[in-house]
C-alpha cells in the first residue's frame, strides 16, 4: 500500500518538507518541487473532469424542467463539494502511501457519502429523464475521479480493483432500469472502468515516482552521514597511530622515572627529558595530522566538482591548473568549490556550469558560473558565510549573484605569497 513506516533516521528527509509551504519555491529541494508539482496536477485533474464531464454537459443537456433543474443544481453542487474534498484529502492520503503519517480512521468517510450521494442524483436524473443520456453517463464518471483519487492511494491495489468491478456492475444494472438499451447500459460501464482505472493510475504512479525520489533522497543522506563518519573513523585512526605509541612510551618512562627519583639515581633526570622530548614530538605529529586533515587539494575538488555535476546531467567545465598554489590558497579555494556545486545541485535549475581558475602575479581568482541563477541561498546563505571568513583569513575575497540573464556568478580571488609568484 506504501512504504513502510520511516525509522528516526529516515524521518529526518522527511521532517525537512513540514515547512516547505512557507518557503520559496527555489529553497526546495528537487524532490520537494516534484511533490509540490504532482500535489498541483491531481488537484487540476480533479477539477478539470468535473468541469469537463460534469458540469458543461449537464449544462447543456439538462431539462428546462423545475425537477430536473433542481436535481442538476444538486449534483453540480455535490460535485463542487466532491473536488474541494479530495482537494483537502489529497496531501494527507499522499503521506499515508508514502509512510509518513497514517490516515485517521473515517477521514474518507464524508468523500464517500459525497460519491454515493452524487451517483444517486445522476440516477434520479436518469429516472426522470431529465437530461441527455450521455450527459447523464458522464456525470457518473467525473464523479468517480475525486474519490478514486484518494482511495487509491490509501487502499491496495486488488482491493481497488475488486471494489471498483462491483461498482461498475451495480451502476450497469441501476441504471439499465432506467433504460435496458445494451449500448447506453456497456457505455456506463466503460465509462465506470475508465474513471476508475484512471483515477488509480494517476495516484499510484505520480505517488510511487515521488517514493523512489524520496528514497534516492534518503540514499543519498544516508551516504553523506556515512562518509562524515568514515571521515571521523579515519581520523581517529590517524590521531591513535601518532599519539598511542608515543604515550605508552612516556608512560614507561615516567614510571621509570618516578622509581629512579625514589632510588635517588641521577637518571632520573635523563629519563624525564626524554619525556619531555617524546611530548613535544608527538604535539607536533598531532599538529601535522590536523593540518592534512583540514587541508584540500583543489585539483581534486575541482575534478570531484566536474563529476558530481555532470552525474546530476549538468555540463560542467573545468578551465585552469591549480598546480604550483600554495596549501593555504588551495584549501581556501577548494572550500569555495565545495560550497558553490554544493549550490548548484541544491538550489538551482542549471544545465550548463563552468568553473575557471585564472591567476596574474600577484592573485589567483576562481570563478564559478552556471545558469540556474533563481538560487537566493547561493547569495546570502550561511555557506558563503563561512566561506567568506576563510578567504579573509588569507587575504581573499569572495562576491556571489546575478550576472544577467540566468547566470549566476562565483567570484573568490585570493592573493598569491612572494614565495608563490616566484616559484
Amino acid at each position: 500500500m506504501g512504504t513502510a513506516a520511516l525509522t528516526d533516521g529516515e524521518s529526518v528527509v522527511f521532517g525537512r518538507i513540514s515547512g516547505w509551504k512557507r518557503r520559496h519555491w527555489v529553497e526546495r529541494s528537487k524532490a520537494e518541487r516534484v511533490e509540490f508539482q504532482t500535489v498541483l496536477t491531481w488537484y487540476s485533474t480533479t477539477w478539470f473532469f468535473a468541469l469537463c464531464w460534469l458540469a458543461l454537459p449537464l449544462v447543456g443537456g439538462v431539462e428546462r424542467r423545475p425537477a430536473p433543474l433542481a436535481v442538476g443544481g444538486l449534483l453540480l453542487l455535490v460535485g463542487a463539494l466532491q473536488c474541494a474534498e479530495s482537494t483537502r484529502l489529497t496531501r494527507p492520503a499522499l503521506d499515508h502511501y508514502l509512510g509518513r503519517a497514517e490516515v485517521p480512521r473515517g477521514a474518507l468517510r464524508p468523500a464517500a457519502v459525497l460519491l454515493g450521494l452524487a451517483l444517486a442524483l445522476a440516477l434520479v436524473l436518469a429516472v426522470l429523464d431529465g437530461a441527455e443520456p450521455v450527459a447523464v453517463r458522464l456525470a457518473v464518471g467525473a464523479s468517480l475521479l475525486p474519490f478514486g483519487v484518494l482511495y487509491g492511494l490509501v487502499t491496495p491495489v486488488r482491493v481497488f480493483l475488486r471494489q471498483s468491478a462491483v461498482l461498475a456492475l451495480v451502476l450497469m444494472v441501476a441504471f439499465g432500469w432506467t433504460d435496458p438499451e445494451p449500448a447506453p447500459i456497456l457505455m456506463l460501464g466503460g465509462l465506470t472502468v475508465f474513471g476508475a482505472l484512471f483515477s488509480l493510475l494517476a495516484c499510484r504512479c505520480g505517488a510511487w515516482t515521488l517514493s523512489v525520489l524520496w528514497e534516492a533522497e534518503r540514499s543519498r543522506e544516508v551516504e553523506a552521514r556515512l562518509a562524515v563518519a568514515e571521515e571521523r573513523l579515519r581520523f581517529g585512526r590517524d590521531l591513535h597511530d601518532v599519539m598511542g605509541r608515543n604515550l605508552a612510551v612516556i608512560a614507561l618512562k615516567s614510571e621509570l622515572a618516578v622509581q629512579l627519583a625514589r632510588r635517588g639515581r641521577p637518571e632520573a633526570v635523563d629519563q624525564m627529558i626524554e619525556v619531555q622530548r617524546i611530548a613535544q614530538e608527538s604535539q607536533r605529529e598531532v599538529r601535522a595530522v590536523v593540518r592534512g586533515y583540514r587541508e584540500i587539494d583543489l585539483g581534486v575538488e575541482l575534478t570531484g566538482a566536474q563529476g558530481v555535476l555532470s552525474a546530476a546531467g549538468i555540463e560542467c567545465a573545468v578551465r585552469g591548473q591549480s598546480d604550483g598554489l600554495g596549501t593555504e590558497v588551495q584549501s581556501a579555494l577548494g572550500w569555495v568549490v565545495r560550497e558553490a556545486t554544493t549550490n548548484v545541485l541544491r538550489h538551482g535549475e542549471a544545465v550548463q556550469c563552468d568553473i575557471a581558475l585564472t591567476r596574474d602575479e600577484r592573485r589567483v581568482t576562481l570563478t564559478v558560473e552556471n545558469d540556474g541563477a533563481r538560487a537566493p541561498a547561493t547569495g546570502g546563505g550561511s555557506g558563503l558565510a563561512g566561506l567568506r571568513e576563510r578567504l579573509s583569513a588569507v587575504g581573499g575575497t569572495l562576491e556571489a549573484g546575478p550576472a544577467g540573464g540566468d547566470v549566476f556568478r562565483v567570484v573568490a580571488e585570493v592573493p598569491l605569497s612572494v614565495r608563490e609568484v616566484t616559484a
